[in-house]
C-alpha cells in the first residue's frame, strides 16, 4: 500500500517499522474473514483493514477523532488477523505505534482516564489486588450485577507446593491477579512438574510481566517492569534454571516479545532476547517431556478453549490440546475456536457490551460438544468464560493435576 508518512510522525521512533507495516498490507480482506469484532458489527472499519485505513490516515497527517479512537479501542488485539494475513502484516506492532500518538492527539474523557489509570494502578500490584478482591467478595452480596460477576464468589485454595531438589529447574511467574483469583494454578504447575523430576520456584525480583501498562497508555512503564522481570530472570538463568514458564498465556505472549520491544535498548538487547528465546508455555514444555509416564485418570470430557495469546500470539494452537491428548483426556471438537472469547486483558472491563456478546458466542462454541468442564490456559479467559455461570472453566494444568492425584488416589 502506498504510504507517505506526515513530517510529525516521521519523527517517532518506530516511524520506518509504522511505513514498513503499512506498506506490506495488500487490502485483500482476508483479515476480515477471522475479526471477532468484525463478525458482530459487519463495520469495515471494526475490522483489521479498516482500522490499519484509520493509523494510515493519521499516521499521514490528517487529524483523527473520536471515531478513529473508539474503532482501535473496539480492537481486541487478539492477532487472529496476523494468522490469517498472507503478506505476514505485522498489525499488532502498528497498534502499539499508533495507540500512543492517537492518545496524543484525541484527549480522552475523565472517566475514560480514571478507568485506565486505575486498571494501571490495581491490576499489577498483586497485594493491592489480593486486598481489594477479598474486600470486594465480603461486599459482593450488595453489588450490582455488572460488578457481582467481576468478583468470584469463591477461590480455591493452593494445594501444597513439592519440596524440589531436583537437578532440572525452571522458574514460574508468579503473576499479578492470578495468585488471588487462581493460587492453585502455580502449584498444581509445581506438582506436575515434579512428577517429571523437574522442580520449579518463582525467582525473587520478579513481579508484573508489563503487558497491562504496555498496552494500556502506559507503554514506558511496561518497559520499566520487563526490565525488572529481565535483570531476575538473567540470575535464574546464569544459576542453572533451564527455562521461564508463565502459567498465564497473556502473560506469556509479551514475555516473548521482550527481545523485540527491548531490541533498540543498547543496555537490555541481549539480555531480552535471551530471556524471550528461553521462555516456555507450560504446554509448549510439557511437550517435550516423557509424559507417557504420568498416568492420569480421567472420565469426564474436556472442551479446551485456546487463547488468542497461546494460539495467535505464541503461535502455539494444537499444542495443549496435543499433551491432553497424550495424557488421556477426551478431547470435545470446538467450532471456530480462532474466535476470541472476549476477555483480551482488560478488554471485557473497558468494552463490556462487545465482551458481553463474544463470550457467549464462545460458551456456545464450546458447550456444543457438551463437555464436563472447559480448560483454558490464560487466567483473564478462564474468569471471563467463569464469571457466566455456566460450564464450570479451570486452567488445565489443574485439570491434569486433579487427574494425577485421583490415579494416586486409586493406587
Amino acid at each position: 500500500m502506498q504510504t507517505r508518512l506526515s513530517d510529525t510522525a516521521r519523527q517517532l521512533p518506530r516511524a520506518d517499522e509504522a511505513e514498513s507495516i503499512l506498506r506490506s498490507c495488500v487490502h485483500c480482506g482476508f483479515c476480515n474473514a477471522t475479526c471477532p469484532t468484525y463478525q458482530l458489527t459487519g463495520d469495515e472499519l471494526d475490522g483489521p483493514r479498516g482500522r490499519i485505513y484509520l493509523m494510515k490516515e493519521m499516521l499521514e497527517g490528517n487529524e483523527p477523532g473520536e471515531g478513529t479512537q473508539q474503532h482501535l479501542d473496539a480492537c481486541l488485539s487478539c492477532r487472529a488477523c496476523e494468522t490469517t494475513c498472507p503478506s505476514g502484516v505485522d498489525y499488532h506492532s502498528l497498534l502499539d505505534i499508533a495507540r500512543p500518538e492517537l492518545e496524543r492527539q484525541v484527549p480522552r474523557s475523565t472517566r475514560e482516564r480514571l478507568l485506565r489509570r486505575g486498571l494501571r494502578a490495581l491490576m499489577p500490584h498483586p497485594r493491592l489486588f489480593a486486598t481489594l478482591m477479598g474486600l470486594g467478595r465480603l461486599a459482593r452480596p450488595l453489588a450490582p450485577a455488572a460488578l457481582k460477576e467481576k468478583i468470584p464468589a469463591k477461590v480455591p485454595a493452593a494445594g501444597h507446593w513439592p519440596g524440589g531438589g531436583h537437578p532440572r529447574r525452571v522458574a514460574l511467574l508468579a503473576g499479578c491477579v492470578q495468585p488471588a483469583l487462581s493460587p492453585n494454578t502455580n502449584a498444581a504447575t509445581a506438582r506436575v512438574l515434579d512428577r517429571l523430576g523437574i522442580g520449579a520456584e518463582v525467582w525473587s525480583g520478579a513481579g508484573c510481566c508489563g503487558a497491562v501498562d504496555y498496552h494500556l497508555d502506559g507503554q514506558a512503564t511496561g518497559l520499566d517492569r520487563a526490565r525488572r522481570n529481565i535483570d531476575a530472570w538473567i540470575a535464574a538463568l546464569d544459576d542453572g534454571v533451564e527455562a521461564i514458564i508463565p502459567t498465564a498465556s497473556g502473560c506469556g505472549a509479551f514475555i516473548k516479545e521482550y527481545g523485540k520491544v527491548l531490541r533498540d535498548d543498547p543496555a537490555y538487547a541481549d539480555k531480552a532476547h535471551r530471556v524471550s528465546e528461553h521462555t516456555r508455555d507450560p504446554a509448549e514444555f510439557l511437550a517435550q517431556e516423557n509424559l507417557e509416564t504420568l498416568a492420569v485418570h480421567t472420565e469426564s470430557r474436556l472442551a479446551f478453549q485456546c487463547p488468542c495469546t497461546l494460539q495467535h500470539g505464541q503461535r502455539l494452537a494444537g499444542v495443549t490440546e496435543g499433551v491432553l491428548t497424550r495424557l488421556g483426556f477426551d478431547l470435545t471438537p470446538v467450532p471456530d475456536a480462532h474466535l476470541c472469547c472476549g476477555s483480551a486483558g482488560t478488554y471485557s472491563i473497558t468494552q463490556p457490551a462487545m465482551a458481553r456478546q463474544l463470550r457467549d458466542n464462545k460458551l456456545d462454541a464450546l458447550e456444543s460438544g457438551q463437555p464436563d468442564h472447559i480448560a483454558t490456559a490464560n487466567i483473564g479467559c478462564q474468569m471471563h468464560l467463569g464469571a457466566a455461570g455456566r460450564t464450570p472453566v479451570r486452567h488445565w494444568i489443574e485439570v491434569v493435576d486433579q487427574g494425577l492425584s485421583e490415579t494416586l488416589d486409586r493406587d
